[in-house]
């Protein structure tokens, strides 16, 4: 099986599990110019088994780049804006590249796996602007870009009954692993790395392998979890349960117009590491200065469902814009993410969408919108 294939003229390109998706009745969509699963039997139906049992998504989009030498932790904190030097092998932490002035390139998952040794995950639209960049700014450090995002697949099992699944699979201690901990071994005897990681606010487990390994891995885990109600995931649920979660999304909350401040996460922002960083005089200014605006959550409290793209009113005056919106299906109302001005921010003022012709009202609530129990 070829690493990686391409579907039809325009060079899209596909995972080596294009054929399990068919064979799922998955209505199929080009997503960062890779043909990809959006649905199968519903996302409503898809995020609910999410919830309430186990999914597996096909992420062999997303980008894997391993990043060693002996100056790979100082070479990746001068480019990102955290420091993986204090990272324990066998951790990971949520990061960021951003701009010389600030704006985020991408938003990243940083894991250790050894001493000199790191992989770095990006999304896939930006898998080789970041690739790149890392190539570029590790210029002068003892350290090397190995860019496996075409060699490696990446499926992950999600929700309250992936440990349950998986764990029979492997001889990896899978309750042991912490949360943002990642270790290596077999998964249905295929050589992998395993993170306790996700994109669904639920509990479960990203497993990267070889591509050409993709699929035996997949029908594994789906005969694994068959009498445990495991469902296959595509990329609508995937949305709706991030936005549940209050996960951004690059391209909606994040993007190279907007800082780490703006959306509220600062805190991963390391000003006080050793050493200069790209982008660290134009943070600290946004830091010192507060941000412009801010990323709230919505409910929606009228009829109507906000969009991405939708304007955001304090009484006449537009105070910003609705970056990701949906039905919630947990909740059972419309929820959305915005950036409004500052003293728009806090929980419980209200506010109005702009939907079609009409001001809906919508009322401020802290983010996530769900949280697991436990």
């Amino acid at each position: 099986m070829p690493e990686v294939g391409v579907a039809g003229d325009d060079a899209v390109r596909t995972t080596p599990l294009l054929e399990r998706h068919r064979a799922l009745g998955a209505r199929l969509i080009d997503f960062a110019g890779w043909l990809m699963p959006v649905q199968y039997a519903g996302i409503l139906e898809e995020h609910r088994a999410v919830r309430e049992a186990a999914g597996l998504f096909d992420l062999s989009h997303m980008g894997e780049l391993f990043v060693e030498g002996p100056e790979a932790g100082t070479a990746l904190a001068f480019a990102l804006v955290t420091d993986p030097r204090t990272l324990a092998v066998g951790r990971a932490h949520y990061s960021m590249i951003c701009a010389p002035d600030g704006g985020i390139l991408d938003d990243l998952i940083v894991y250790r796996l050894a001493d000199d040794r790191y992989l770095v995950v990006a999304n896939a639209a930006n898998a080789q602007v970041v690739s790149d960049l890392l190539v570029e700014r590790m210029a002068g450090f003892r350290a090397i870009v190995d860019d496996r995002s075409l060699a490696t697949a990446l499926v992950a099992i999600q929700g309250p009954r992936s440990l349950e699944i998986a764990t029979p699979q492997t001889g990896i201690d899978l309750s042991a692993l912490r949360y943002y901990g990642i270790a290596e071994g077999q998964v249905a005897g295929i050589d992998a790395l395993v993170a306790r990681t996700g994109y669904t606010g639920e509990d479960g487990f990203e497993v990267f392998v070889d591509m050409e390994r993709a699929v035996e891995l997949w029908d594994a885990l789906m005969t694994a979890g068959e009498a445990l109600r495991l469902a296959p995931i595509g990329l609508g649920a995937r949305d709706t349960l991030r936005l549940e979660a209050g996960m951004p999304l690059y391209g909606n909350e994040l993007d190279a117009a907007t800082t780490p401040y703006e959306a509220g996460l600062g805190r991963v922002v390391k000003l006080a590491k050793p050493g200069d960083f790209v982008g660290r005089a134009a943070l600290e200014r946004v830091e010192a200065n507060g941000p412009t605006r801010r990323l709230v959550g919505l409910v929606v409290r009228g009829r109507g469902i906000a969009r991405h793209g939708y304007p955001v009113f304090a009484d006449e005056r537009q105070t910003g814009v609705v970056t990701s919106g949906a039905p919630s299906p947990t909740l059972g109302v419309p929820i959305a993410m915005a950036y409004v001005a500052p003293a728009d921010a806090e929980p419980g003022t209200m506010l109005a969408v702009g939907i079609r012709d009409a001001r809906v009202a919508a009322e401020v609530v802290p983010l996530p919108f769900y949280r697991r129990a436990g």
